[in-house]
């Protein structure tokens, strides 16, 4: 015989469309995760992992931080959206375009046409304590090539001497995976041949890339922070977006360093060492994309590519005091990279300005066929910086703050810094802030978490079953056991929940161009001795991660820039959230806000000066 169904009446959602916005009060996360190192982390990953025991702790683990409620013992009404989904885009106002179709080359020369005029007085001739800038930039390296003050060659002696230097200091700071020497020279001298010749290739030719190491880039090994990964999947060449960049001139220093396959925030890598942060290195870079940013932050190399899939381009970007642009879900080309296919994730640059971050942006972006015909993208364009347009359009832009959201960080002095940013571009070009409300953010980080952990898992799982899963390091294992006990049914309820929050973004991009936040809620976490052999630390994972969910979730454009640092000389970023496909615009508010807070910004304590004249 049937009877009723015991228990409490489920919660219930109401569609969308209904929720009066207004009415919605924020709630600040509390996450509930033990930090653990050494043998209490190797006990707790042996208990995720028990067939008995491991279903039992994860169960508690997801009820304490509200997660079975969330996504099993709630309807959610909304279809699900299993990729970002966008409603069309107006086009962008002063901005060329550049075209998909046209080779990086090409397209480099149209963006250079977009800045001011290069202009290189004083730039060669101070001494470093009265330079007026802090990083070179790629146009001072392709003018003192061209200008014969020095050669890719002699550069790369610098970058070698400063690779080596920094792996065998006390403690070492283990920025690259792979490098070599040998390699590194070869590529140098073909550049430096073309420069004798009156050939270089583009801009680009002769700058120095470093390389995530869970992007392909033949004939190094493709690792991705493990001690096994080559093994299984060897590198047979370019990962498309490196294939673009090589056909500029671009030499590539080696393969960075991460977080093992990126599944973690902080940077922490028993396997290589940890990468240190160059601003103070008892510091974390954050991560995953750690090798990159410290890379760059520390001068080594003009830009890094890393991958974001849950701030891992953005989050190390701040905590190292450099510029990180995560593009549109879509925009870049993800063929050839171990996470090729997560509907989260993106390969993007860091640099150490803006402007390098637009000049590398235009060669790189490259929709697949497929994201062409599925995504609809806007046509690649940047902004026109030399338009008698550009001030008026700064003076209409109008940037969205959810001001309680804004200032849930660990120390005011964050939001402060990031507000203080944000009242000079006004001040100075007339932009105006909104305040604009968006609901459901728990909702959004709870199906951030299982989308990119179930879709990861996914992919890593079969190597995960046969055994491999001992070759890897504490903090992945424990978080692949976690991943795997999503069900189906979670993984559909997040994508429900993807849906929503994309509404609320949509109609908050209704009445704004760009949605300003702090890019971390804690500036660059302390290194703990204990930490060094392996580190779960959710909680602090959490307030690195406090604001940057969106930017993968809905696969919006983001980009941290910094603005200023903390009592401790710890560099602080804002992040801006633009539109879908709108990149451009974001660039040019970027480029705003960082000539407006250049002189709060420090080089880090731990450079290397490569282009040293």
């Amino acid at each position: 015989m049937g009877g009723k169904a015991k228990g409490t009446t489920p919660r219930a959602m109401p569609p969308v469309e209904e929720v009066d916005v207004a009415a919605v009060r924020y709630e600040p996360l509390v996450l509930r995760a033990p930090r653990l190192t050494g043998f209490p982390l190797r006990a707790f990953v042996w208990l995720l992992e028990s067939p008995l025991l491991g279903p039992l702790v994860t169960s508690v683990l997801k009820k304490q931080n509200n997660m079975t409620q969330m996504l099993q013992h709630t309807v959610i009404p909304d279809r699900p959206m299993f990729f970002p989904e966008y409603p069309p885009q107006e086009p962008e106002q002063g901005v060329v375009i550049l075209g998909e179709d046209r080779d990086a080359v090409g397209r480099l020369e149209e963006a250079l046409q977009c800045l001011a005029p290069y202009d290189p007085s004083g730039r060669f001739t101070s001494s470093d304590e009265k330079n007026p800038f802090l990083y070179w930039k790629i146009r001072d390296f392709a003018h003192a090539y061209r200008s014969g003050i020095t050669t890719p060659s002699a550069v790369a002696e610098h970058v070698i001497a400063g690779v080596e230097e920094w792996n065998y200091k006390k403690p070492p700071m283990p920025m690259l995976i792979y490098f070599d020497a040998h390699d590194l020279r070869k590529q140098a001298d073909a550049s430096k041949k073309r420069f004798e010749q009156g050939s270089p290739i583009s801009v680009l030719d002769g700058i120095f890339f470093a390389i995530k190491d869970d992007i392909d880039c033949f004939p190094y090994p493709s690792k991705s922070g493990t001690t096994f990964f080559d093994k299984i999947r060897p590198v047979e060449k370019d990962a498309v977006l490196v294939a673009r960049l090589r056909k500029c001139g671009v030499i590539f220093i080696g393969k960075a360093n991460m977080h093992e396959l990126g599944i973690g925030i902080t940077g922490n890598n028993p396997n290589y060492g940890t990468v240190r942060n160059p601003h103070s290195i008892d510091r974390y870079t954050g991560g995953s994309s750690s090798g990159p940013a410290a890379l760059v932050s520390s001068g080594l190399c003009s830009a890094a590519i890393g991958t974001d899939a849950g701030g891992s381009v953005r989050i190390p970007s701040s905590l190292c005091g450099i510029v990180g642009l995560k593009t549109t879900y879509g925009r870049t080309n993800m063929t050839g990279m171990l996470c090729d296919s997560g509907t989260a994730v993106v390969a993007s640059p860091l640099t150490a300005s803006v402007e390098d971050s637009m000049v590398v942006y235009s060669a790189l972006a490259d929709c697949r066929p497929m994201d062409k015909l599925t995504l609809r993208p806007l046509p690649l364009c940047v902004p026109n910086l030399v338009s008698c347009e550009n001030n008026d359009i700064l003076q209409s832009v109008k940037v969205g703050k959810y001001t309680e959201w804004f200032h849930d960080v660990s120390d005011v002095e964050i939001s402060n810094t990031c507000e203080d940013a944000l009242s000079l571009l006004c001040s100075t070009f007339g932009c105006q802030i909104e305040e604009i409300i968006l609901p459901e953010l728990l909702e959004m980080r709870t199906a951030h978490l299982v989308i990119i952990g179930s879709e990861g898992f996914s992919q890593l799982n079969a190597h995960y079953q046969q055994g491999r899963r001992t070759e890897m390091t504490l903090d992945t294992r424990g978080s692949l056991a976690l991943f795997g006990s999503f069900t189906s049914a979670d993984y559909v309820a997040s994508q429900r929940l993807r849906r929503r929050i994309m509404y609320y973004h949509m109609e908050a991009f209704r009445k704004v161009d760009v949605i300003a936040t702090p890019t971390t809620g804690i500036t660059a976490p302390r290194i703990p001795p204990s930490a060094l052999k392996g580190e779960s630390d959710y909680i602090v994972s959490a307030k690195l991660m406090q604001f940057i969910v969106a930017g993968n979730l809905l696969g919006f454009p983001a980009i941290t820039v910094p603005v200023g640092h903390d009592k401790q000389g710890l560099p602080i970023g804002l992040q801006l959230i633009g539109r879908p496909w709108g990149e451009a615009s974001l660039l040019r508010v970027a480029l705003a806000v960082e000539e407006l807070c250049l002189k709060r910004r420090n080089r880090p304590s731990t450079f290397y000066d490569i282009l040293k004249t």
